[in-house]
C-alpha cells in the first residue's frame, strides 16, 4: 500500500544537544515512552554519531528484547516486547538498516507492511526510502559535532550497490563494495540530534526533557 505524500514540511523540529553516550540512550529510552505501535522513525547521521546507542535507549525503553547492534549485513532484527518488562504487552522493536537498499521499491521487498501497524519500526538510513509507508513519522537525525563519514549512498547522485534483499544474515558486499567501521562510536563526543515530526500523528510536539539535555 502507498501512503500519498502530504507536504515535505515537519510539523515542529526540536534540536537538542547532548555530550555523552549516556544522555544518547536516556534521550531515547524518553522518546521511546510517547511511542506506540504503528510509529515509524527515520534515523540518520554519519557514522559513529549515536544512531545504535539512541536505538538501544529505545528498545529499553519500550521494554523489548535486549541485544539491539549495529547494523551489518543483515536488514532486518525484530526485538520482541518483554512481558516483564517495564511495558508488558507493548509493541515490538523493528531494526531496519536501508544502508544496502537503492530506493523505496527495495524498501516494499522486505515486506515491512506486515509488521509496521503492531510495531514500531526504526529504519536507519531510511530518508528517501520509507516515507511512502505511512503518513506520519519522526525522522531523527544525529550529528557528530566533530564530524564524520557517511556512505557513499547517501551522498550526491550516490546509491549503494546491490540490494542484498534477504532474511536475517544476508549475503557480505562484493570485494569493490566500501568498508565502514559500524563499531566505532565515540562515547562522549558533543553531538546535535534533531527531531522532526511529520504527518497527524505528530501535530503535536511531544516533550522531551532528559536530565542534562538541552
Amino acid at each position: 500500500m502507498s501512503i500519498p505524500e502530504t507536504g515535505n514540511a515537519p510539523l515542529w523540529v526540536q534540536t537538542l544537544t547532548v555530550t555523552t553516550a549516556d544522555q544518547t540512550h536516556a534521550l531515547g529510552a524518553a522518546l521511546a515512552e510517547v511511542l506506540r505501535a504503528g510509529d515509524l522513525l527515520v534515523l540518520t547521521g554519519e557514522l559513529g554519531a549515536g544512531k545504535t546507542t539512541f536505538t538501544q535507549g529505545l528498545g529499553e525503553g519500550l521494554g523489548v528484547r535486549e541485544g539491539i547492534i549495529s547494523p551489518t549485513f543483515v536488514l532486518v532484527r525484530i526485538h520482541p516486547n518483554l512481558p516483564d518488562g517495564p511495558r508488558p504487552g507493548g509493541p515490538d522493536l523493528v531494526h531496519v538498516d536501508a544502508y544496502r537498499l537503492g530506493s523505496a521499491s527495495e524498501i516494499d521487498d522486505i515486506d515491512l507492511e506486515n509488521t509496521l501497524d503492531s510495531a514500531v519500526t526504526v529504519v536507519e538510513w531510511g530518508r528517501d526510502r520509507v516515507e511512502h509507508l505511512t503518513e506520519s513519522r519522526l525522522e531523527v537525525e544525529l550529528h557528530r559535532q566533530l564530524g564524520g563519514a557517511a556512505p557513499a549512498h547517501l551522498h550526491a547522485g550516490g546509491h549503494s550497490t546491490g540490494p542484498g534483499i534477504a532474511a536475517a544474515g544476508a549475503d557480505a558486499p562484493g570485494p569493490d563494495a566500501p568498508v565502514w567501521d559500524f563499531e566505532s562510536e565515540d562515547d562522549d563526543e558533543p553531538r546535535t540530534i534533531i527531531i522532526r515530526g511529520f504527518g497527524p500523528r505528530w501535530a503535536e510536539q511531544p516533550v522531551l526533557a532528559p536530565e542534562g539535555i538541552s
